[in-house]
């Protein structure tokens, strides 16, 4: 008796202590998404994705909101930290963005539900290049590298 009583203190501390240890590190994280997403409660999976390099140009919708009906050009990325495609996708975008010059807008749709059904999104990864405020083109899903280059290339830098 005396060992399971032993065996299960030791199972509670270690559920505590996992407790404690996930609170500390999502503190840790929380600390700098404020300038990311402002002051709303994020869900687990946008926390554990806050020290990613590749997803630190966050855009809020109210601010894509604000740019579209000042007209101005916005070449916005809509994803989900849930989304597998986006995990693999994301490292390869970004990279080749910054190489071209090209600036992205990144949307979480995961935190931002309606994103999806304002700007029609039906799958993520979504990629939306919006000149004068309007949508002209759109990809979704992953493109190969090439087709990607080719894409920024041509509709975004009109090269």
């Amino acid at each position: 008796m005396k060992k399971l009583l032993i065996i299960g203190s030791v199972i509670v501390l270690l559920f505590a202590a996992i407790i404690v240890l996930t609170k500390v590190s999502n503190n840790s994280k929380l600390a700098g998404a404020e300038k990311l997403y402002g002051d709303k409660d994020l869900k687990q999976e946008t926390i554990d994705q806050l020290d990613d390099k590749n997803y630190q140009n966050i855009m809020l919708p109210d601010e894509l909101e604000k740019k579209l009906k000042a007209g101005e050009d916005v070449n916005a990325y809509f994803f989900s930290p849930t989304c597998v495609h986006c995990k693999a996708f994301t490292p390869v975008l970004m990279p080749i963005a910054k190489k071209l010059g090209v600036d992205i807008a990144q949307l979480n749709v995961w935190e931002y539900e309606d994103l999806w059904n304002k700007y029609h999104i039906n799958a993520t990864p979504t990629f939306i290049r919006f000149e004068g405020g309007k949508e002209v083109k759109r990809f979704e899903g992953a493109l190969p590298e090439e087709d990607l280059r080719t894409f920024l290339n041509k509709e975004v830098l009109k090269k």
